[in-house]
């Protein structure tokens, strides 16, 4: 299903209803420069079948890119996601490879774990940074040989599971500071995607808000406001620490407390942190020339306003 935002199309999933996500990970634009790019480089990776490494600050839409992989491979089986930091360090053997029957006290069945449940899919680990070290092993051997052995079992069973993983931490540094495993480190780096912060995608920021704010109003049976043009520049001004979450939270709050077919600057309820002079500073660093840059970092400096 496609919407046309700020005329730009937005992907979704067909299945967004039946998803325990939340609205912004059932949806991406590709408006932004860096995003289209991104896009380019998402299309070149899906088809191949090595793993994805994707780095972005959290709350950025890395599970969607995922999904996004997932859907736009010729992978026929599940799309497993897998929060690394929920799972119990105690079961995590169990939890990712499973277990024979009778492996547990109480356990009658035997379960195929993450691993057996994406097989002929992808397995999608979240903060893969998580994962503790003896388990980073096992998970490596696992994907080398395409075989997993059960808690319990005798035998291993034959898997064959696309492992997209994504992380909020430079896991270059983790290697050298002997938090995670070198091998693995490398065998991810074949396929890596870089997601910007919504802040670095600002073309992003009112296609999506625009997508929110009819999903809400839908949801809340409301008529659908328009985004006046000065809260536009709000929403584009600003630093979105909290990302692409961080934005269907602002759009929530402003369909519920605005008045009339409009939402305003005030129903954003967001500090005006940058002045215009400010957002053109910004915009010189971001984009200006080479000199430009800098020339006016040296200025800054000297005004004490860069360290």
């Amino acid at each position: 299903m496609s919407f046309e935002t700020f005329g730009q199309p937005l992907l979704t999933f067909p299945d967004a209803e039946k998803s325990p996500l939340s609205i912004r990970a059932k949806a991406l634009v590709f408006v932004d420069p860096r995003s289209r790019q991104l896009r380019e480089e998402l299309e070149q990776l899906a088809p191949r079948s090595i793993s994805v490494l994707i780095r972005g600050e959290t709350g950025s839409g890395k599970e969607l890119l995922a999904r996004h992989i997932h859907r736009a491979s010729d992978r026929g089986g599940l799309f497993v996601s897998v929060n690394c930091g929920a799972i119990s360090p105690t079961y995590a053997d169990a939890e990712l490879f499973g277990y024979a029957a009778g492996s547990h006290s109480g356990s009658a069945s035997s379960r195929a774990g993450w691993f057996g449940s994406a097989n002929g899919g992808t397995l999608y680990l979240d903060e893969i940074g998580d994962l503790p070290l003896p388990i980073q092993i096992k998970l490596l051997a696992a994907l080398e040989n395409h075989e997993v052995t059960r808690v319990g079992a005798t035998h291993p069973s034959p898997v064959d599971v696309r492992l997209v993983a994504a992380t909020s931490i430079d896991l270059a540094q983790a290697v050298a500071a002997g938090k995670f495993h070198e091998r693995l480190y490398h065998y991810l780096s074949e396929g890596q995607l870089e997601l910007p912060a919504l802040r670095e995608r600002v073309g992003d920021i009112l296609s999506l808000s625009e997508y929110f704010l009819g999903i809400y109003s839908q949801r809340l049976d409301l008529p659908v406001p328009l985004i006046s043009e000065a809260a536009q520049r709000v929403l584009e001004r600003h630093n979105w620490p909290g990302n692409t979450r961080e934005l269907e939270n602002v759009i929530h709050f402003a369909l519920l407390v605005s008045h009339g077919d409009e939402i305003l600057p005030e129903h954003l309820n967001l500090p005006e942190s940058l002045t215009q002079i400010e957002h053109q500073l910004r915009l010189i660093l971001g984009n200006g020339s080479a000199a430009e840059k800098e020339a006016l970092r040296q200025l800054l400096s000297r005004l004490e306003m860069l360290p």
